[in-house]
């Protein structure tokens, strides 16, 4: 079981910042794409936002604008940097890795991490 490692969530009023951060281990590599998804109480799992590892990036439309999504190939990590946190942006956060090679089984496929709320309210 690959353990990706979330930091950065919390209580925010409305207008402020966050930063995510999700660490994978160092058995973890080739990674592809990443991404951060987030699951609001009653409501689906969605996209957030994407990074090939060419660090092309993809944004829902809820979020263009105001949340920046970056990775560290080297370190095997990925932040979201959020801004101008609105109520609505209320959700747990998830990491995902697309097609990360595990060292430990050389199997390939795809990781989620534990959840991370994030709470917007004053």
């Amino acid at each position: 079981q690959v353990q990706l490692v979330e930091s950065g969530g919390g209580l925010v009023q409305p207008g402020g910042s966050l930063r995510l951060s999700c660490v994978a281990p160092e058995t973890i590599s080739s990674i592809g794409p990443m991404a951060w998804y987030r699951e609001a109480p009653g409501k689906q799992r969605e996209l957030v936002a994407s990074i090939t590892p060419g660090s092309r990036t993809n944004y829902s439309d809820s979020v263009k604008g105001r949340f920046t999504i970056s990775r560290d190939n080297a370190k095997n990590t990925m932040s979201l940097q959020m801004n101008n946190l609105k109520p609505e942006d209320t959700a747990v956060y998830y990491c995902k890795l697309v097609g990360a090679l595990d060292r430990v089984t050389w199997l390939r496929g795809d990781h989620w991490g534990q959840g991370i709320q994030v709470t917007v309210s004053s």
